[in-house]
């Protein structure tokens, strides 16, 4: 992600100077930010290909997983990704979808595992906001995503993509100095995770720059709108018909 990641110790011991003003902003933010819908929409499906063995995708994670900010599936990130990827192979995708608002790393964990079950090739993983906002640590949020991968890999998953973190410090909604302490905290754990998943074959970190204007955003300035979803998607595409999966 752009930006300099600023050291930890410095980041903590700004937070705890802001640490009333931060409160006060986020209690403030969370009142008077609107509640949207998870899109509406099958939350599994096929799309027929050249004949050959669908390649099977699981896409998981939190509200900008379900498709908080449109109002269908096929407007969200799994409807561009599950497009963009049948026209960059031409293969069937059987392509399902596991996601919740609010939900922090563990908890998709815990909604997975609690899920029927799907055999997948590759699963996409969106999470991260969540952590953030919860203040789950760099280190823990790591541990918590290697858990989840090791799980995913275990269940017959061939390779894990976890989605980079959004740029927090350009979300709309949130005020200053809130909006730079969240997008520091962002970028330390995006930071983390690019420098762990570079260790691993089965597992990988695209990167990619959206623009987060409030053009491409939902209404509540937190959330992706169409534009957005629509960027994301097709990056996530071409990251995953790049892997040359079998």
């Amino acid at each position: 992600m752009a930006g300099q990641v600023a050291h930890p110790a410095a980041a903590w011991a700004a937070k705890i100077v802001l640490a009333p003003v931060l409160v006060a902003q986020a209690i403030a933010t969370r009142r008077r930010a609107p509640v949207l819908p998870e899109a509406a929409g099958p939350r599994e499906g096929l799309l027929a290909g050249d004949g050959s063995a669908p390649l099977r995708v699981l896409v998981a994670g939190d509200s900008s997983a379900a498709g908080v900010g449109v109002a269908e599936q096929e407007q969200s990130v799994i409807g561009h990704f599950v497009r963009s990827l049948h026209r960059r192979t031409g293969r069937p995708i059987a392509w399902a979808l596991r996601a919740r608002t609010g939900l922090t790393t563990r908890a998709v964990h815990a909604l997975l595992a609690g899920s029927p079950p799907f055999a997948a090739d590759v699963a996409i993983v969106i999470t991260g906001v969540n952590d953030v906002i919860d203040q789950v640590s760099t280190r823990r949020a790591l541990r918590d995503r290697g858990a989840l991968a090791e799980w995913l890999v275990g269940t017959g998953v061939g390779h894990v993509v976890f989605a980079p973190l959004p740029p927090m410090d350009r979300f709309p909604l949130l005020p200053e100095p809130l909006r730079r302490v969240m997008g520091g905290d962002a970028r330390r754990h995006d930071a983390a995770l690019a420098r762990w998943a570079a260790t691993r074959s089965d597992v990988s970190h695209p990167t990619f720059v959206v623009e987060l204007d409030a053009a491409g955003m939902a209404s509540d300035g937190f959330h992706p709108g169409e534009p957005v979803y629509r960027a994301c998607g097709e990056a996530l595409a071409a990251h995953v018909a790049a892997l040359e999966l079998r």
